[in-house]
């Protein structure tokens, strides 16, 4: 018989350890995260007294696979364009907490009689807090329809992104033992194109190859795809120097924008709970009572530092950003843990050879002390913000945010500049990509300098939608006419614009030409501006462009426009806003309709819409009537959606609930002095009075029959009736009366 692999036993340890570990926090009401690090402590070889695992190797590669699944539905959850919307708030916040929790970091380490090196690592550790960790905290106390919610995952979001610049910098730091500002700005420069390149070109393909096939991909193939690109982008990150999470959240946050998101998400989610719940366990493993032991005063230091400092720090910088008191001590003391991007920053200074082995358990042990704190964190912030709405002052401030105007000029400089960079990008990455893979093709083709005319060719007939936007767009804009119209300095300057973005995109051809040709420098130029100028006028390539822009533009707002409703976008800035919550499977609200619940008189909600499938009612009647699984957008302050969220989680049928509903068969034998003795089967009410149906009659000889509803009843008949539990009892007790 072949031998089980070690890989197989060691699952079946983990799973069975973490389901019985998160049984138990259930009943206890503790998040589940807790559970799983407690069951990666007792199956760990460092706990003696229980089995334990043997292929560290395998698991480790499992619980990366679980980054990427909690990544991937993070970003489908949040989207890129959310924290877009969200202007400069969110990035006052990020930046200002990690710079104080680094200093703050720095300064612990030092206070402990670190070297300087190892301050800096730990200082890059304690700035970040875990998305993972606070993502999943929020799912278990039912808190992801919370204002503040939103705000805390998109600094999250942001500081994981400026995480990788911050591995950048600790690593020319541990190589040069210097700070290096020209690789730093490289780094950012690079990061930035990645970013902005990726969901460019992610939004216009991927939207449009779902859209396009959608009557050919159900649930499984869903699945396929969606998981295949996961996949895909996790490879392309890695392969330009970037973590792996971060290529699951940009095309989580690509796939966000498709109206595919919803079944995307519901279609991943036992995936992603099986591999989430093996990476949790992972960092559970990595606990060595000994390390404990050596270094608990370390461990208190870092553990009251992330404590003290995120809820300081943390709330001023929301606080900065121009959130309410109460959400920013909600959002600053959530934030007072770190995760998965400490462990990986302890891992690079280890490879590196910077740092102190030490370091590794210490994080490790700061981490799950600060993640069971975590759920205490939020609810001692909530005791201290108590349940008052926003300060009114706060409100008026938003609603003046929203009705300031923008001044031509500056509106006509933020769209060029805009549409430089983004059409700029478009362009480095198609030269980029030809010169490397086309070219060389071409010219073992051809020829060498027939590959080039050739590759040249191709490439500017690429290149000619992408460059025709740099020119063209916004000249004939409102605030272009704006500022032609006021003449002098305004008009000139428009003009002025236009020439430069000409000789910007003309150096761009130049480049091409000049690469490619073995002419004088003086004809490519010639050359460059005479091709620009004949893509200017081409109508065929205004055409090519306008429909790749309007393409970019229907998927990204396809998800919007079909079930994003527009007034939510006049709630922004006061205490209402809305929310998009799902009637669970089993809800005793399937089947009643919404007057019969009476949800805004109870909870303070109202519902705006019903989305099922992909069908929406909005504004629904009181006749309306739910279904399980429906979305339900509701509208309210933070109060009322959270009770309204907690009332309809609360009212679902146990599982012991349901054998009432179950239609089960009984025997009822018609005696002399019954109600129903001489009465036709369709008079008796059997069916529409007591909802149950008179499938057979048995005679006194034990035959037994099928019967219409134009059978009557006769004393000795013996009725087999179906129904339901409560039913039937409720008709023999008639029968028997």
């Amino acid at each position: 018989m072949e031998e089980l692999p070690q890989l197989i036993s060691d699952l079946a340890l983990i799973l069975i350890v973490a389901g019985i570990t998160t049984i138990v926090f259930k009943r206890l009401k503790q998040p589940l995260v807790l559970g799983y690090i407690l069951a990666g402590f007792l199956a760990s070889p460092h706990m003696p007294y229980t089995p334990s695992i043997e292929e560290n190797e395998s698991i480790e590669v499992w619980s990366q696979i679980g980054v990427i699944f909690l990544m991937f539905s993070l970003g489908l959850e949040f989207s890129f364009k959310k924290i877009l919307k969200g202007g400069a708030s969110p990035i006052i916040a990020a930046c200002f907490i990690m710079m104080c929790m680094w200093g703050l970091g720095c300064g612990a380490g030092y206070l402990m009689g670190w070297s300087p090196i190892n301050c800096m690592f730990v200082g890059g550790m304690l700035a970040m807090s875990s998305t993972t960790i606070i993502y999943k905290a929020f799912d278990d106390m039912g808190l992801m329809s919370r204002r503040f919610a939103g705000k805390v995952m998109s600094v999250l979001i942001l500081e994981d992104i400026l995480g990788i610049v911050v591995m950048v910098l600790l690593s020319a730091m541990a190589v040069s033992n210097k700070l290096e500002g020209t690789a730093l700005i490289l780094s950012l420069l690079k990061l930035g194109f990645f970013l902005l390149l990726w969901f460019l070109v992610g939004m216009w393909i991927v939207p449009t190859f779902l859209h396009r096939n959608r009557s050919f991909i159900n649930k499984e193939t869903l699945v396929i795809v969606s998981i295949g690109l996961c996949f895909l982008m996790v490879v392309v990150a890695d392969s330009v120097g970037y973590s792996t999470a971060l290529g699951a959240f940009m095309m989580g946050s690509i796939l966000a924008e498709t109206i595919e998101a919803e079944r995307i998400d519901s279609a991943i989610s036992s995936i992603k709970d099986l591999f989430g719940a093996i990476f949790f366990v992972s960092v559970g493993m990595m606990v060595s009572p000994a390390d404990l032991v050596a270094h608990w005063l370390s461990i208190v230091v870092l553990v009251a530092t992330i404590l003290v400092g995120q809820a300081l720090f943390g709330t001023m910088g929301y606080l900065l950003s121009g959130s309410s008191r109460s959400d920013a001590l909600m959002s600053g003391f959530s934030m007072a843990q770190i995760g998965e991007f400490a462990f990986i920053i302890a891992a690079l200074g280890e490879s590196l050879g910077v740092t102190e082995g030490f370091l590794m358990p210490i994080v490790v042990a700061t981490s799950i002390i600060t993640t069971f704190l975590t759920p205490y964190m939020i609810k001692l912030a909530g005791k201290i913000s108590g349940t008052k709405k926003e300060a009114n002052e706060n409100v008026q401030r938003e609603v003046k945010k929203e009705k300031k105007t923008v001044s031509p000029l500056a509106g006509f400089i933020r769209k060029i500049i805009l549409q430089t960079v983004i059409y700029g990008v478009l362009t480095i990455a198609v030269v980029s990509l030809l010169f490397v893979s086309l070219l060389l093709a071409c010219r073992h083709a051809f020829g060498h300098w027939g590959g080039n005319a050739v590759c040249g060719i191709l490439l500017l007939l690429l290149l000619a939608p992408l460059l025709r936007p740099i020119v063209m767009k916004n000249n004939t804009s409102a605030e272009a006419r704006a500022l032609c119209n006021r003449g002098g300095l305004s008009a000139l300057f428009v003009k002025v614009s236009i020439v430069i973005r000409f000789f910007f995109a003309v150096g761009i051809v130049y480049y091409v030409i000049n690469y490619l040709s073995p002419f004088r420098w003086y004809w490519h130029v010639l050359l460059a501006v005479f091709i620009v100028l004949c893509i200017i006028r081409s109508r065929l390539v205004r055409r090519i462009s306008m429909k790749m822009e309007s393409t970019f533009m229907e998927n990204l707002m396809r998800r919007e426009n079909a079930s994003g409703p527009a007034y939510a976008r006049q709630l922004r800035g006061r205490d209402l806003h809305i929310a998009r919550l799902s009637l669970p499977e089993g809800s005793t609200w399937s089947g009643k309709t919404l007057a019969q619940l009476h949800i805004g008189g109870r909870d303070g909600v109202h519902v705006a819409a019903i989305v099922r499938d992909h069908h929406r009612i909005n504004v629904p009647g009181g006749n309306s009537m739910l279904f399980p699984h429906d979305v339900l957008e509701v509208v309210g302050d933070d109060q009322s959606i959270e009770q309204f969220n907690q009332r309809m989680s609360s009212e679902v049928k146990k599982m012991g609930d349901t054998n009432a509903d179950m239609m089960q068969l009984i025997c009822i034998e018609v005696g002399p002095d019954t109600i129903f003795e001489g009465v036709f089967v369709k008079d008796s009410g059997i069916r529409n009075q007591y909802r149950c149906m008179v499938v057979g009659v048995e005679d006194r000889k034990g035959n037994m029959r099928a019967v219409g509803a134009d059978h009557r009843i006769t004393c000795g008949n013996k009725l087999w009736v179906a129904g339901s539990y409560e039913e039937l009892s409720r008709l023999k007790k008639e029968f028997t009366h």
